[in-house]
C-alpha cells in the first residue's frame, strides 16, 4: 500500500516550499498539482513521475473534488507515493481536510506538510505585518466565497468589530458585499484596506485604499483573482516597510497609479 502526502506548495514564490514538501516532491511517483503553485517545483520531481493537473478556476473546476479524492486513494491503493500539491496550505481553505478524511474512509496512510499561507505570505511581501503591536493584536483568515448551502452566515459582527486585521481569500468577486457586511456592523469606512495581486510573485501587484473605496480602487486598476484582501490599520504599515519589489503595470497593460 503506498501512501497519500498533502503537500502545501507556498504563496507562489517556489523559495517558499518547505523543506519536508520539497523531500516529498522528489521523492513522488504521481503528483496532483493546483492551478496556483509554481511550476518550478515540478521540476523537482524525479524522472518518469506522473503529473497530473488538478486546477481550479472560479468558475470551471478542470477535475472535480470528488474525482481527486479518488485519483489519491487509487494511485496508493497502487502501493504510490502521492503528493497532492496544493498552494498555501493544504488545511487553509485547500480541501485538504476533505481529501485526508477520504484517505481515513479508505484506509490508506496520509501525511499532512504545512505550507506558507497566502493569508500571511501576501501582505508581508507588500510591506503590510498583520499584527502589529501598535496597529493590530488580533488576526482573522476568512474565505470570501462559500461553499453553497455551507451553512450559518459568516460572523460579520464579530469580525467587525472584534478583529484587527481581517485577510480575506477568495474575495474580489464579492468584495462590494464584504464592505456592505462589514460597514453594516459597524466597522469604520476609513479603515485602510489593500489588495494584493499575485502575491510572492513577479506578477505582484498591490493597491490600497479604505474599507469605503477599495472596490473602486481596485476596479480603476483592474485588479483581479487571485488576490489577497487584507483589511485593518496595518495596512498603513505599507508606505514604511515596503521591501519587495513589485510588477509596474496593472493587469490590463497600463501604469499603476
Amino acid at each position: 500500500m503506498g501512501k497519500i502526502w498533502l503537500v502545501g506548495a507556498g504563496p507562489g514564490d517556489p523559495d517558499l516550499i518547505t523543506v519536508k514538501g520539497l523531500k516529498a516532491i522528489q521523492e513522488a511517483d504521481v503528483i496532483l498539482y493546483d492551478r496556483l503553485i509554481s511550476m518550478e517545483l515540478l521540476e523537482h520531481a524525479k524522472e518518469g513521475t506522473e503529473l497530473l493537473f488538478c486546477g481550479k478556476l472560479p468558475d470551471r473546476h478542470f477535475v472535480q473534488q470528488e474525482n481527486i479524492n479518488e485519483l489519491l486513494v487509487e494511485h496508493a491503493k497502487q502501493g504510490k507515493q502521492v503528493v497532492r500539491l496544493k498552494g498555501g496550505d493544504p488545511y487553509v481553505f485547500g480541501r485538504g481536510g476533505e481529501e485526508a478524511a477520504f484517505a481515513v474512509q479508505n484506509g490508506i496512510e496520509f501525511e499532512v506538510v504545512p505550507g506558507i499561507t497566502s493569508g500571511i505570505a501576501a501582505p508581508a511581501y507588500a510591506g503590510i505585518p498583520v499584527t502589529h503591536r501598535d496597529h493590530g493584536a488580533s488576526f482573522a483568515i476568512v474565505t470570501g466565497h462559500r461553499k453553497e448551502g455551507a451553512g450559518e452566515e459568516m460572523k460579520w459582527a464579530s469580525l467587525a468589530k472584534g478583529i484587527d486585521t481581517i485577510a480575506i481569500y477568495m474575495g474580489v468577486k464579492n468584495l462590494p458585499y464584504i464592505q456592505e457586511q462589514l460597514l453594516k456592523y459597524g466597522k469604520s469606512p476609513e479603515t485602510p484596506a489593500a489588495l494584493i495581486h499575485w502575491g510572492t510573485t513577479a506578477k505582484q501587484q498591490t493597491v490600497t485604499g479604505t474599507l469605503l473605496d477599495i472596490h473602486d480602487v481596485a476596479q480603476k486598476e483592474g485588479i483581479t483573482n487571485p488576490s489577497m484582501i487584507v483589511i485593518g490599520e496595518v495596512v498603513k504599515m505599507r508606505s514604511e516597510l515596503q521591501w519587495f519589489k513589485e510588477n509596474t503595470l496593472n493587469v490590463s497593460g497600463g501604469a499603476k497609479g
